[in-house]
């Protein structure tokens, strides 16, 4: 659905009295080039996805001026940032207007007593820490996407971080943000009315409500974050298993461990290694007896590191553990954001191969849900194999989400031959993401951990997770933004908007 060309001129005329020329971008390759994301979608349907015209806005206020005048004229409005995510938070289901942020990317201030940065929210955390570098201080929001992903893209989906057992996650490191309502309004929300307040019990956690709305209740333009000391040391070892539940076990009691310094594990499981060893350029072989690995990474002073490695050690070798070495554990460890964006290819399923699209669906599940959410998966995507070549099991990580272990980031990538999706293949997937989401809450767990759950598919069975929350997510939608411009037709939030018929 687009806006006829009379409609596009108007909105144009009207985006002249806060935008230059050059913010206004109306080329079929500006549009077409801010309607796609990572996650698999048929070719032949691109096109069903363009905004009429795309902005760059560079200030809090010239934002606030295009959604006023998107609200006035009743023109959907979808934010972009990075355009990393996988659940089409920022791709345009029904035309209007993109709100690009990426020119929006000064470090306005850094706060060395304080320990706070305060950046536009088309800064990428790899540019800032570049800057940060300089004082001896990170920010440690650390997705896969790292080098590619925004400030504000980060906001809009409350991500989740890589390290965040250490530091936490996007919604413990942003301490504040400026935020445009879909009525163009400008909110400042924290804790309290404070920029650089990390608690406050004075009314509701606004911060949080508009946290990881995927775009449906407006645009984060400028946002304050917390800073740590550059870490003196790293350690990421990887261990081998002859197999997965010892692997499991050894994950857990890692996690469990009691390290101040733990900044994460994570699980490889058997088919993840089998993808490795088989389609992996850049993986370092090793034999086949290795059935599953273990990676463990540590953050902090070189003594403290070094002692809560001795004690992580000690536990691996007790759970069986091989240790693969120096060269593979932190040069795997440092590559681990190269191989996002890296072209890839998969199998059918009698070996030829093939191009492909990487995917992954998340789900947080606790630590004694994993084997089973992992079983069902892979059962899954097997069925889909089953029916087409278009798709390939290309394994599962578990990360842990906090310091204890208690859940777990657990994902399953699958390979898309993207150049053969038809209608078919894609209805196909479409049902195998909503079994995916099935079992992750048949075993008490969320559909997502961190991507967001508003695509095709999964987002089918957020009204039965959050259950009487998704009224109040439907109420909430309807009070802050009245006309539905705000990203419509995600998260099924076009609900709050019918009218009961007449009898």
């Amino acid at each position: 659905m687009t806006l006829q060309v009379e409609r596009v001129d108007e909105v144009v005329t009207a985006l002249r009295t806060v935008l230059a020329d050059d913010q206004i971008l109306t080329s079929r390759a500006d549009r077409l080039n801010r309607s796609r994301v990572p996650a698999p979608f048929p070719v032949h349907r691109w096109a069903e996805r363009m905004p009429d015209l795309a902005v760059l806005p560079t200030s809090t206020e010239q934002v606030a001026g295009v959604v006023r005048i998107a609200n006035e004229l009743r023109v959907p409005v979808v934010p972009r940032d990075g355009g990393t995510g996988l659940t089409d938070g920022a791709v345009p289901l029904r035309g209007g207007i993109v709100v690009d942020v990426k020119r929006m990317n000064q470090v306005k201030e850094i706060d060395l007593e304080n320990r706070t940065a305060t950046v536009g929210a088309g800064t990428s955390m790899l540019k800032l820490n570049e800057q940060l570098a300089v004082h001896g201080l990170i920010y440690p929001d650390d997705p896969a996407s790292y080098p590619c992903s925004l400030v504000g893209g980060r906001i809009g989906t409350s991500g989740w971080s890589l390290i965040g057992s250490r530091y936490g996650h996007t919604r413990d490191l942003v301490l504040s943000f400026d935020h445009v309502l879909p009525t163009g309004e400008v909110l400042h929300v924290g804790d309290g009315v404070g920029q650089k307040i990390s608690k406050s019990s004075s009314g509701y956690q606004l911060k949080h409500l508009f946290m990881g709305h995927q775009g449906t209740l407006g645009i984060a333009t400028e946002a304050t974050l917390k800073l740590y000391p550059k870490p003196e040391a790293e350690l990421s070892p990887f261990w081998a298993f002859d197999d997965y539940d010892a692997a499991y076990r050894c994950v857990g009691a890692l996690a469990r461990a009691g390290v101040a310094t733990f900044a994460g594990a994570v699980l490889f499981d058997e088919w993840k290694v089998a993808y490795l060893r088989r389609d992996d350029e850049a993986y370092i072989p090793q034999p086949r007896d290795v059935r599953a690995l273990v990676c463990a990474v540590l953050y902090g002073y070189e003594d403290e590191v070094r002692v809560g490695g001795k004690r992580l050690f000690r536990i691996a070798r007790e759970h069986g553990a091989r240790y693969l070495g120096d060269e593979i554990s932190e040069g795997d460890w440092a590559a681990r954001h190269d191989r996002y964006a890296t072209p890839l290819h998969g199998r059918t399923k009698d070996g030829q191969v093939i191009p492909m699209s990487w995917h992954c669906e998340d789900a947080a599940v606790s630590y004694t849900r994993v084997p089973a959410v992992s079983r069902a998966w892979h059962a899954i995507v097997a069925d889909l194999r089953r029916q087409s070549d278009v798709f390939d099991d290309w394994g599962m990580f578990a990360y842990t989400s906090a310091d204890t272990g208690v859940d777990y980031l657990t994902e399953i990538d699958v390979g898309i031959w993207e150049q053969q999706l038809d209608d078919r293949a894609w209805e196909l997937w479409v049902r195998a993401k909503r079994d995916i989401a099935a079992a992750a809450l048949a075993h008490d767990g969320s559909i997502s951990a961190c991507h967001g759950s508003c695509r095709e598919g999964e987002v089918d069975l957020v009204p039965y997770e959050l259950g009487r929350g998704f009224d109040v997510m439907l109420d909430v939608k309807r009070a802050v933004d009245p006309n539905n411009i705000m990203n419509p037709g995600k998260y099924l939030l076009d609900r709050a908007y019918r009218t009961e018929e007449a009898p």
